[in-house]
């Protein structure tokens, strides 16, 4: 009687081919081979020893390999420019729609934070061909891109596009957050904007203007600067917005990370959230609900973003017919989220 092959740790940290399983199983490549992509021609009995083997061993196939026999990798592509709350939660609702499917999630960052025109186009190619199905961009700055795959958009920068897009009520969730504060009491009301080439933020510029004149609030262009949509870009037009020797009572700031930038920087000025001042932000992310005081905000439903937009992408893929019919643009609601962040002004003699 033969031996069983042995196989120790050691042998574990080379890759495992697809002749380890078979040598271990006792069977020809060729049936590892119909397990693994699950075809006919093999005996139930066989099928789990060989299947035993795989999740013993940690065989995977390879992705290329698999897309030349299939062309298909069942792999979805995110791009992202960088990760940050945002697209982490995008990323979070794109899991959430693979879960118990048969597609997995490669997620690709620029690094460098969206900051050029066009960041897309010099990392999308990286993506595609043999590693993905298809792609999602997170906040991408162009309108199409040329592929020979389905593309999806979550927030893109414009309203207009060559692909199915995924966007939150920019302008609708602004006007509530205005309107929010104007109810408070407050008339003196800070902006602090995103940056002015994303749709997004001019959405929401146009619903804090719109909002301010529905109740009859002269529009200040002192209090409203462009706070870029990160901490690091905020804290300077923040400060800027505190400092005025007339400043507002109220800040509305385009994201949460904005926010919570001029909820700190209130605080270095010496500055009481919201005794002295009511802050309230854009998105909801997880963060926003930890500051101190917990910040009010707009839910956007990011993860519901991510999770629609994967399974749009899927769709695309998986019924090509359906990339000949005009691209959606779908717009998903906004809703207030009260917290500690914002009060009733002070009283002027107090």
């Amino acid at each position: 009687m033969l031996d069983e092959p042995r196989f120790d740790d050691a042998d574990l940290h080379e890759r495992v081919t697809i002749g380890d399983v078979a040598e271990r199983a006792g069977v020809s490549i060729a049936t590892v081979s119909r397990v693994v992509n699950s075809r006919y021609g093999v005996a139930p009995a066989t099928f789990e020893k060989v299947k035993a083997v795989i999740d013993d061993l940690g065989y995977e196939s390879s992705l290329i390999a698999r897309s030349l026999r299939s062309q298909r990798t069942h792999v979805i592509g995110v791009l992202v420019a960088d990760i940050e709350p945002f697209s982490a939660e995008v990323l979070k609702g794109a899991a959430n729609a693979l879960r118990g499917g048969d597609y997995e999630l490669v997620v690709y960052s620029g690094g460098h934070g969206g900051d050029h025109v066009g960041w897309e186009r010099r990392y999308v190619s990286r993506l595609s061909g043999t590693l993905t199905d298809g792609t999602v961009l997170v906040t991408p700055t162009v309108a199409e891109v040329s592929l020979n795959q389905p593309v999806v958009a979550v927030d893109p920068q414009s309203s207009e596009s060559a692909f199915p897009t995924f966007a939150s009520q920019n302008y609708e969730g602004a006007l509530t957050a205005t309107r929010h504060l104007i109810e408070l009491g407050h008339r003196r009301i800070g902006f602090l904007g995103g940056r002015r080439d994303l749709e997004s933020a001019r959405l929401r510029e146009q619903g804090y203007r719109d909002a301010l004149h529905e109740a009859g609030i002269e529009f200040d262009a002192e209090l409203v600067l462009e706070g870029g949509f990160k901490e690091a870009t905020a804290a300077g037009p923040a400060r800027q917005l505190l400092a005025l020797a007339d400043r507002p009572s109220a800040v509305f700031a385009a994201n949460d990370l904005s926010a919570i930038q001029t909820m700190r920087t209130a605080q270095e000025l010496g500055l009481r959230v919201p005794d002295d001042l009511s802050v309230i932000g854009f998105d909801n992310v997880p963060e926003s609900a930890l500051t101190h005081p917990p910040l009010t905000t707009v839910d956007q439903s990011i993860q519901a973003l991510g999770f629609e937009a994967v399974r749009t992408l899927i769709a695309l893929i998986e019924q090509p017919a359906l990339r000949r019919e005009p691209p959606s643009h779908v717009s998903m609601p906004t809703k207030l989220v009260v917290r500690q962040s914002t009060a009733a002004p002070r009283a002027a003699t107090a």
